[in-house]
């Protein structure tokens, strides 16, 4: 159970597609997830959070074909950081998603 994490959430916009020498190919997709909870009062908040996944290979390939904005999915992988250094040599930090398992969900011509 290392450095896992589930996902269910809906796509916030077409995924973007690459391809590599070889045929290899990478997808990258936002997904909102959605929590609702309540104040002490009784007033419903919904918190809405959104992940940045990264998917290769043949679930590249999935995404490619079957996923568009809008579309709910399970995700799971694993968690990982990195950074790198802008153009005005600022540091950025990115969080992201590997994916290492996907399940379409919804309606079949949704």
């Amino acid at each position: 159970m290392k450095n896992r994490i589930q996902l269910i959430g809906h796509v916030g916009q077409d995924p973007e597609i690459r391809s590599f020498e070889g045929g290899k190919k990478v997808a990258n997709l936002n997904i909102a997830t959605q929590d609702v909870y309540y104040k002490e009062q009784g007033e419903k908040v919904e918190q809405t959070e959104w992940h940045r996944v990264v998917a290769w290979g043949k679930l590249a390939n999935v995404i490619e074909k079957f996923v568009s904005k809008g579309k709910e999915i399970a995700v799971s992988g694993k968690i990982t950081y990195r950074n790198y250094e802008d153009k005005e040599g600022v540091k950025r930090y990115i969080t992201e998603v590997v994916a290492e398992e996907l399940h379409l969900l919804g309606k079949a011509n949704s």
